[in-house]
């Protein structure tokens, strides 16, 4: 039977509902109904085949509260004139939330339009706009009203997320609604109180003039010479950006790597320290200027992230080389090989031509799908070896070339 049944009819209304429309209608006062619903009824054929399921069908709109059936008279050449559905309408919101069952969250959600329209106007628009979010968002609208007056009555207080004296309202509820925060800010802030050039979830403390937690650089001394703290050879320190900023060490020459163990049992190397690395966020050690002066090189995954991480560092210190991330590193660990799920294909323009052609067989998977080495993976004596290598070339003991040479040599041998 293709004829309308009350149930797709509800479906109908059902999806004004799903997709915000009848609680949009609480905030902006658009009256739908009487609301007409679409219906099909039977062919003039089906009229002659099938006339007692028609009668059926009809009695059973004709029940169904609240709907209201408009009868038309359909003259047909064997029936005769006949009553029929014609067209179907509900009268009313009150009846269209009754029979979705939906009378609980509509009183909800007309209560927080409510709340919110005599507190800030302004909000109105993000209501009318996200209704089904902010009806999920009941339970807390009180609260992310009460930030948003303390912050309105508080420009940029230059204070930390936690010393905000909110009643009811704790610095982990601010920190995890900063998204539909910022987004109340946005409308109800001037223009001035607001700094646009922070963007994003993680940058909401810095773009409403809160304080933000300083980033932390960790690293290792390398070298025993190198005296940060006195009674300590080779300390494993971790300063805020500011102050790694500001060291004075005799450190010529830095490693970063993105493994915490290999972090922690990088080999010594004269006048180095070594980072463990912030995958994709490089901002705090950009702070560092002192690093302009260093030897820098780099040792992350040979995979396309790896790759573009390192294009990403060179945007800070156009200096860096990579270690370990190259074809000779790669057929040397063959039986290490791993899978790559969810490979980069921007194009990289800071790598230079070895490293653009690896990764390019990378992200064109000319090598093999989804290939990656994760640099824990590396034996440890290889990257020992490797790294008294770079260690007696950056010291002028051995030529660049031959530490080439030898490297090919070595993963032949492999």
């Amino acid at each position: 039977m293709t004829w309308t049944t009350p149930k797709e009819l509800k479906a109908q209304l059902a999806r004004l509902w799903e997709r915000g429309e009848l609680l949009r209608d609480a905030v902006t006062g658009n009256n739908r109904f009487p609301l007409r619903l679409t219906i099909k009824g039977p062919s003039s054929a089906e009229i002659t085949d099938r006339f007692d399921a028609i009668r059926k069908w009809a009695a059973e709109l004709q029940d169904v509260r609240p709907l209201k059936v408009e009868w038309q008279e359909v003259r047909h050449r064997i029936q005769g004139a006949q009553t029929l559905p014609g067209s179907v309408w509900i009268d009313s919101m009150d009846d269209a939330i009754d029979w979705l069952g939906k009378r609980r969250d509509w009183n909800r959600f007309s209560a927080l339009a409510e709340l919110t329209g005599r507190q800030f106007p302004e909000l109105l628009s993000w209501l009318e706009k996200r209704p089904r979010d902010a009806l999920e968002l009941a339970d807390e609208w009180p609260r992310l009203l009460s930030v948003v007056d303390w912050v309105v009555r508080h420009p940029r207080p230059g204070i930390y997320l936690r010393q905000a004296d909110i009643p009811s309202v704790h610095s982990k509820f601010i920190e995890t609604h900063r998204k539909v925060l910022g987004e109340l800010l946005d409308l109800v802030l001037p223009a001035e109180s607001v700094d646009a050039t922070m963007t994003g979830v993680s940058r909401f403390a810095a773009r409403y003039g809160f304080l933000e937690k300083p980033a932390r650089i960790r690293f290792r001394i390398l070298d025993p010479e190198i005296g940060l703290i006195q009674g300590l050879s080779c300390p494993d320190v971790t300063l805020d950006s500011a102050s790694f900023g500001r060291l004075t060490a005799a450190i010529r020459r830095v490693f970063i790597t993105e493994n915490e163990t290999n972090f922690l049992a990088f080999p010594k190397v004269p006048g180095a320290i070594v980072i463990f690395g912030a995958g994709y966020g490089w901002d705090a050690l950009a702070e560092a200027r002192w690093l302009d002066r260093c030897e820098i090189r780099y040792w992350g995954d040979i995979d396309t992230h790896g790759f573009a991480i390192l294009d990403q560092l060179r945007g800070y210190f156009s200096h860096v080389e990579s270690i370990f991330m190259d074809r000779a590193t790669l057929d040397a660990h063959q039986e290490l090989w791993g899978r790559e799920d969810k490979p980069q294909r921007a194009d990289l323009l800071r790598l230079d031509e070895d490293e653009a052609r690896l990764y390019d067989d990378l992200r064109d998977n000319r090598i093999r799908e989804g290939l990656r080495l994760e640099q824990e993976h590396l034996g440890f004596e290889w990257v020992c070896e490797k790294i008294e290598l770079i260690s007696r070339e950056m010291e002028g003991q051995i030529s660049a070339e031959g530490r080439k040479c030898f490297h090919r040599t070595s993963s032949e041998s492999r």
